[in-house]
């Protein structure tokens, strides 16, 4: 054999040294790639969270300059006005989320696991003042989403400083729905201030949210809402505080009854010698309950009054309406107010 030959040879890889060699690569691979992975889907994730969120705002904007944007009654009407600026295939109803949107979800920090068959109403996603239900939408670009639309929208159609985006509060899903569904990641929220039922506290199955304050509805809103709400007569006055409860709840079947009343008072008072139509007295308020529903002000010798489901007739030319009163050592279930009262609270069934 030539030396030359011989000096190429001796130069050359053997097997063993490219097996070697091809082993170290494989690890490296294994050890880096996943991560390149990752990080290319996650910036893919925020690109497409701006891409949407730009393009929204810029709808919101446009129907702002065209005095489109306030003035809806459901999320629905919105909805539908919102397609004219932005495509949307598909439009589901709050009782067909599912077919719009992913079946479960998983937000927050630990990555909690969410049934969006229950998310029904603006409270769902924390917002108990609006009372508007929920709608599933799906746009041409792949995102999915669930939409609730802010009745108390307002619009300047010479500002330019109005983005619309008060008006509205979205859980939006870039990757449809393939996975992961997970806040963060491919899912993100626009004024969801939590997401779920987020009960005050649960009661034989039932989703209680904490008591609340809350605003009237006008005589012509009443009539405008009196049958999509199960209102059976509107108040002759402008300011009807039962009613605000009624809307804010998105329904009088979301409304407490007497009965469910009577079951949070022996919850509250930590006993069961409450009758249904008689006084009961010498009770005392379980503070960590009263925490709960939000009814601290027991414990400082307050009343509290709440309105529950029933319209009770009129008086003097108002109409009255049930309520149930709270005192720190005495509860009452058998009560009515003029629906004008501005004094009482509201709570609701967080369905």
């Amino acid at each position: 054999m030539g030396k030359s030959l011989r000096k190429q040879l001796k130069s050359a890889f053997t097997l063993a040294e490219l097996l070697i060699t091809l082993a170290i690569i494989g690890i490296i691979a294994a050890l880096t790639i996943p991560t390149l992975i990752q990080n290319y889907q996650e910036r893919a994730w925020q690109t497409a969270s701006e891409v949407f969120e730009r393009k929204l705002e810029e709808s919101l904007k446009v129907m702002n300059s065209q005095a489109t944007l306030a003035g809806y009654r459901t999320t629905a009407d919105f909805v539908d006005e919102l397609s004219k600026h932005m495509k949307i295939n598909k439009i589901c109803s709050n009782d067909e989320i599912t077919t719009c949107f992913a079946d479960k979800v998983y937000w927050g920090e630990e990555n909690e696991e969410i049934d969006m068959t229950k998310i029904k109403t603006a409270s769902n996603f924390g917002i108990d003042t609006w009372g508007t239900e929920t709608v599933g939408v799906q746009f041409a670009n792949g995102v999915t989403g669930v939409v609730a639309y802010n009745p108390d929208c307002r619009q300047d159609p010479y500002s330019n400083q109005i983005t619309g985006t008060s008006c509205l509060a979205i859980l939006y899903d870039t990757s449809g729905f393939k996975a992961p569904n997970t806040s963060d990641k491919d899912l993100h929220g626009i004024n969801i201030n939590r997401l779920g039922r987020s009960c005050a506290f649960s009661l034989n199955g039932v989703c209680f949210g904490k008591i609340f304050l809350p605003e009237s509805i006008t005589k012509a809103e009443c009539a405008e809402l009196k049958n999509d709400l199960g209102i059976s007569t509107c108040d002759t006055q402008d300011k009807d505080y039962w009613g605000g409860v009624v809307k804010t709840c998105g329904g009088k079947q979301y409304v407490p009854s007497k009965n469910q009343m009577i079951e949070i008072a022996k919850y509250l008072y930590n006993t069961d010698d409450i009758v249904s139509n008689t006084s009961t007295e010498n009770l005392t308020v379980d503070p960590e309950r009263a925490a709960q529903l939000g009814l601290t002000d027991l414990l400082n010798g307050q009343t509290i009054k709440i309105w529950i489901n029933r319209e009770a007739g009129s008086m003097f030319g108002s109409m009255i309406a049930d309520d149930v009163i709270f005192e720190p050592t005495e509860f009452m279930p058998n009560a009515a107010t003029s629906r004008t009262n501005s004094g009482n609270y509201g709570m609701c069934i967080i369905p």
